[in-house]
């Protein structure tokens, strides 16, 4: 069992950056997977980046090299640099932990089997 308590969201104007943090206990899984994902209501989560493991990383397209994820092992934390902020990335994130390390699609939801509980992000123009 994993929980996950995400934080540093808020509003802020476009262009502008934020830090997420999401802090991780429970079991600890050799073999992982972790991501960001965002969802507004009425669509569904998307996938914003992922950290496995193994080292891997990936980013949605969307992202465009304005994000940056990481991890501090130590802390056992995930994070999310945001930076070059638009109206558009407005959003709930959240962070989840897939633990078998067996993902196809880093950037799934469904891959995922724990959820923090979301922090919303507000940009705005």
């Amino acid at each position: 069992q994993v929980q996950l308590a995400e934080s540093g969201g808020g509003s802020v104007q476009a262009g502008g950056s934020l830090k997420l943090s999401c802090s991780a206990s429970g079991r600890n899984y050799s073999s992982w997977c972790m991501g960001w994902f965002r969802q507004v209501p009425a669509y569904n989560r998307e996938g914003v980046a992922s950290i496995c493991s193994n080292g891997r990383t990936t980013y949605g397209d969307f992202v465009k090299g304005r994000f940056t994820i990481s991890r501090d092992a130590a802390k056992n934390t995930l994070y999310l640099q945001m930076t070059s902020l638009a109206p558009e990335d407005t959003a709930t994130y959240y962070c989840a932990q897939e633990v078998l390390g067996v993902v196809v699609d880093p950037l799934a939801y469904y891959e995922y089997n724990y959820w923090g509980q979301g922090t919303p992000v507000t940009v705005s123009s």
